[in-house]
């Protein structure tokens, strides 16, 4: 009867260390603990009144929650690994007060210190496989440690990332080119690298799918509120006459629809078109987009105008 609590203190480290593997370097469409946790915070945000205020602590919130889960479910399944030989199979330091506890709260203790790597030495394990295992919770623990300071350092970058291309849309939109400007060299070239960004970000959202509940701030740095100006400059861009400027608008047209299939898949499950999906984004972080922003590409170009030859 002991193993078997034993191995039920196994299984719920195996599902920490499972969840943190799938979250860290094998991200999947399906998720784990650490997706459900991060949109449960995500859902129950947008149902608070101030809204925009509470949204911006759901990223870094939901990033603290999901390590502090992780790291109690660890703590929790050693101890439980030490229960059924607590306090038979540890000495205690003279004095000690520890064997008169509770057997359960001297596992727990054991396990904290454990995995902290603290090392006080004041609990020691007699049993053979337990002085086996009782060294590898610490490594667990120090390999918790350093893939949680990593994923923080990680998934800003991938913000960033994001937000430059959100202000970079902005400002084209500002200065909205018209479809005989984007049919030359520069702008099959402006074209091109906005494809290669959108990429970049559909990426980011496959390796790092908790960048999605992160909060972008203004309109102008939120790529929700701004990615319906991209697919505006797609099709600009395939109406060109020059090859190169039509090739480069036709590759950013595919990469948004890459990145709303993405995004469906992922996170929000609407089943629809790009155009579709792109407004549920915006409406999902509190963001509207601007209805002009499709017509904007048959309106930019006045009655009997002709963009320049090749």
């Amino acid at each position: 009867m002991e193993w078997l609590v034993s191995l039920v203190g196994v299984g719920l480290v195996m599902a920490a260390l499972r969840d943190l593997f799938h979250t860290l370097w094998h991200p999947t469409r399906h998720g784990g603990l650490s997706r459900l946790v991060m949109t449960a915070l995500w859902r129950l945000a947008r149902h608070v009144r101030a809204r925009r205020r509470v949204v911006g602590l759901v990223g870094p919130l939901a990033m603290v929650t999901v390590i502090g889960m992780w790291a109690v479910i660890i703590i929790l399944g050693w101890a439980i690994v030490y229960w059924p030989y607590m306090p038979e199979a540890f000495t205690f330091t003279p004095g000690s007060k520890a064997a008169q506890q509770s057997a359960l709260l001297d596992s727990v203790y054991l396990s904290l210190v454990t995995i902290a790597t603290l090392g006080l030495g004041d609990v020691v394990s007699t049993e053979g496989w337990l002085r086996l295992v009782s060294p590898l919770e610490a490594l667990i623990g120090f390999v918790l440690l350093t893939a949680t300071v990593s994923w923080m350092l990680e998934i800003y970058p991938a913000l960033t990332r994001r937000r430059v291309l959100a202000i970079r849309l902005a400002l084209l939109r500002g200065s909205n080119p018209t479809a005989g400007q984007l049919d030359c060299a520069v702008g099959a070239l402006l074209l091109d690298s906005l494809a290669t960004d959108i990429v970049r970000v559909r990426i980011d959202f496959t390796q790092y799918a908790e960048a999605y509940y992160f909060h972008d701030g203004e309109d102008h740095a939120s790529l929700a509120a701004m990615v319906g100006y991209a697919a505006a400059l797609a099709e600009r861009g395939q109406a060109a006459r020059r090859p190169d400027a039509s090739l480069a608008g036709d590759l950013l047209a595919r990469a948004l629809e890459d990145l709303a299939t993405t995004l469906d898949q992922r996170f929000l499950h609407t089943g629809g078109t790009p155009t579709e999906v792109f407004a549920a984004y915006a409406a999902d972080h509190g963001r509207c987009r601007r209805p002009d922003d499709s017509a904007q590409a048959v309106s930019s170009v006045p009655p009997g105008a002709d963009g320049p030859q090749g």
